[in-house]
């Protein structure tokens, strides 16, 4: 009666520590949360700089985990005000299927919302996004020197050559 009594009061306490993963778990919920070193790299504020079109403008970016932490959240936002560009991304992990996945979601609305997955190969992830019209890429490259992130966003043409659509680098403020 004793040991339930200090049990029951130790549990919500918070002090005995919480179940841990067994091997008959399934591979994805909310017992696995997402926990990586390299997407880690990603996380807080930074000052974003994209090359599009010929153009140079600034943005803001504020990453943070949210969800039970399964999912690293960009927040990306024009440095004008208002701002002329705003998107969402979520970045998660399938732990099942071994790849990354990003939900993008931005000013240009639902038509053009999307869902990418990549695999990380050394210091990047190649997100492929699929559109009706072929695929978009969107590579996320560490650079540990700088400590810095490169974004690069290509289409893909019918002949399956990728075409430069944009690039955004990201470095602390």
């Amino acid at each position: 009666m004793r040991w339930s009594f200090f049990a029951s009061i130790l549990l919500l306490s918070g002090a005995l520590p919480q179940r841990t993963i067994r091997a008959d778990d399934p591979p994805d919920g909310p017992k696995r949360i997402f926990k990586d070193e390299f997407i880690e790299n990603l996380s807080g504020e930074w000052k974003l700089t994209r090359k599009i079109r010929g153009k140079e403008v600034e943005n803001k970016v504020k990453a943070e985990w949210v969800l039970n932490h399964q999912f690293l959240q960009l927040h990306m936002k024009d440095a004008a005000d208002p701002p002329a560009y705003e998107a969402l991304v979520l970045i998660g992990y399938a732990h099942a299927d071994k790849k990354y996945v990003a939900h993008w979601c931005d000013t240009y609305g639902g038509k053009f919302s999307a869902v990418g997955s990549g695999k990380r190969s050394g210091d990047s992830i190649d997100f492929v996004f699929q559109y009706p019209d072929g695929p978009f890429y969107n590579t996320f490259t560490w650079d540990a020197k700088t400590k810095g992130w490169v974004f690069r966003m290509e289409s893909q043409s019918k002949e399956g050559k990728r075409a430069l659509f944009a690039e955004d680098t990201l470095r602390r403020p």
